[in-house]
């Protein structure tokens, strides 16, 4: 008989059924919920932009989170060596880059990326962090003065991750 790989969870957008292997680890937490650790990717509707990076344990935890790429044409994100080590991170195709959203009350044209403390997911393993930081640009960024940005058909946003990459010589520390 198969195993059930799922579990229901109460979330900020109502009960829902999520598959266990889709569960990310972040082991310190993220900013303001230090304590929580296992967080779920959920979609707000099909093909919208924003998803909420919902708590496991927690469902008044849940952080509306977007693409940075999709709306920002240059962001670079540096990951130091200490970060990358926790996130076993190999190679910039397995980081997925997360930032918050946040949108004041009754002003949803006012919605703005906060670009200071980016979430780095490798969806390898399944391990997140989010990551200060500490360079000159921008401390957030209105979605609205972004929403023309124009690439061409099936062209993906291009990321700018900064790290040492490491060399293959052992893929099976990725496990």
């Amino acid at each position: 008989m198969a195993q059930d790989n799922t579990i229901e969870i109460d979330t900020r957008l109502g009960r829902r059924t999520v598959q266990t292997d889709k569960i990310i680890h972040f082991p310190r937490g993220l900013a303001g919920f230090e304590k929580e650790h296992e967080f779920v990717l959920l979609q707000v509707q099909p093909n919208a932009p924003l998803l909420v990076l919902q708590s496991i344990s927690n469902p008044h935890v849940g952080l509306l989170v977007a693409d940075p790429y999709s709306f920002q044409p240059s962001y670079p994100v540096t990951i130091g060596d200490a970060d990358q080590a926790l996130l076993r991170l190999r190679h910039a195709d397995d980081a997925a880059v997360l930032v918050t959203v946040s949108i004041p009350e009754g002003d949803p044209a006012n919605a703005l990326l906060n670009l200071m403390g980016p979430i780095i997911i490798n969806h390898r393993n399944c391990v997140g962090l989010q990551v200060a930081q500490m360079g000159d640009g921008p401390a957030q960024a209105r979605i609205g003065d972004h929403m023309g940005v124009t690439r061409a058909e099936g062209e993906m946003p291009q990321r700018d991750l900064r790290f040492t990459p490491v060399p293959d010589d052992d893929e099976s520390t990725d496990k």
